[in-house]
């Protein structure tokens, strides 16, 4: 298997698994080893980002806290005891090799709005441009529907398209994605609902998600022209080894790659309502042509002019989203019938 590995930047997810030993305590060789890896990685010329999971994991080893609590505002608590401790340590080892860690907490709104969007990028480049290291996390203390329901892995996903990463690293305490007989698939060149269906879930006390969340990351990094590697962060030196092209983990391949503001478009800005189009009107979009009000059959949602919707054919799958001109009161008037602008201009449109 030959494949171009020219990595210049990599963003690194490390998993609470990972940073904690098996009686659930933060296990400080763990960053140490990290920290090694990052430093021999930056000396090769390659940009490192961090999506650190562990704020919670460490607030219940300092509170001697065995199973992770159900209350959201416990959870947010031990987010806000567990974050500075976290960053704490990446910094304590980090200086052990001439390093130090920038934080950025965000939440799913710094991605759904473009302006927001763009700082978070541009403030994560110039962490890497004065030489610190960007270690992100879920702003779990005021995000409450991530602490209920979300997992780093997509957010690792988010910022590796954010930041225009070569590749997307999930460490966790798996080797990889195994097979039926329990044997580690090393290339996934494409994800289909055959490799959806090896993935399973986690029931762990210090983590959510699972493989099926890290699938979904490596899902979105791929259709973004982002290679994947889901592999075993206690592997010896397991960063290196990826780096140099060893046979550890899963590789899951970048197959295309769209423009910034189409990355933004398909996989961090949230739908505000969707439109359904006939059959002609797919043809034209999968030809890259923008969407006229003829081709309109129905919308549904709240939005405004500029905001994101889905488009969803007569089967009402979801093929594509944009940025719509208009409302969907005026919409619902005037569907079907020939208005003097673009429903969605193709500038603003991905196919999914």
């Amino acid at each position: 298997m030959q494949l171009e590995r020219d990595y210049k930047r990599i963003v690194v997810k490390i998993g609470s698994s990972f940073l904690t030993d098996d009686n659930g305590n933060i296990d400080e060789k763990r960053f140490f080893c990290i920290a090694n890896q990052i430093s021999a990685l930056i000396k090769k010329g390659i940009s490192v980002i961090v999506v650190s999971s562990g704020a919670i994991a460490s607030a219940m080893a300092l509170l001697k806290e065995k199973s992770r609590p159900k209350d959201i505002f416990a959870l947010q608590a031990m987010a806000s005891l567990g974050q500075p401790h976290l960053i704490e340590l990446y910094n304590k080892y980090l200086a052990k090799f001439g390093l130090r860690c920038g934080q950025v907490l965000l939440t799913w709104d710094d991605f759904n709005d473009r302006s927001r969007y763009l700082n978070a990028k541009h403030t994560i480049l110039k962490l890497i441009e004065l030489g610190f290291i960007p270690v992100i996390n879920e702003n779990d203390t005021i995000s409450n529907q991530e602490i209920r329901f979300g997992d780093n892995d997509r957010l690792s996903s988010l910022v590796a398209i954010l930041v225009e990463a070569d590749l997307l690293v999930v460490l966790s305490d798996v080797d990889g994605l195994y097979d039926g007989e329990k044997k580690v698939i090393p290339f996934v060149d494409k994800i289909d609902q055959k490799i959806e269906s090896l993935a399973k879930g986690t029931n762990k006390a210090r983590s959510v998600g699972g493989m099926i969340s890290k699938i979904q990351a490596a899902k979105m990094c791929v259709n973004s022209g982002i290679s994947c590697f889901i592999a075993n962060g206690r592997t010896e030196d397991i960063l290196l080894k990826i780096a140099k092209d060893e046979a550890v983990g899963t590789l899951f391949s970048g197959c295309r790659k769209i423009a910034s503001k189409k990355h933004w478009l398909a996989f961090s800005a949230k739908s505000k309502g969707k439109l359904i189009v006939d059959d002609g009107a797919v043809q034209a979009l999968k030809r890259h042509k923008s969407l006229l009000s003829v081709g309109l059959v129905d919308c549904f949602g709240k939005f405004t002019k500029g905001d994101v919707v889905d488009i969803e054919d007569l089967k009402g799958e979801a093929f594509a989203k944009g940025k719509v001109n208009f409302d969907c009161d005026y919409l619902a008037k005037n569907k079907r019938k020939k208005i003097s602008q673009e429903v969605v201009h193709c500038d603003n449109l991905v196919l999914l």
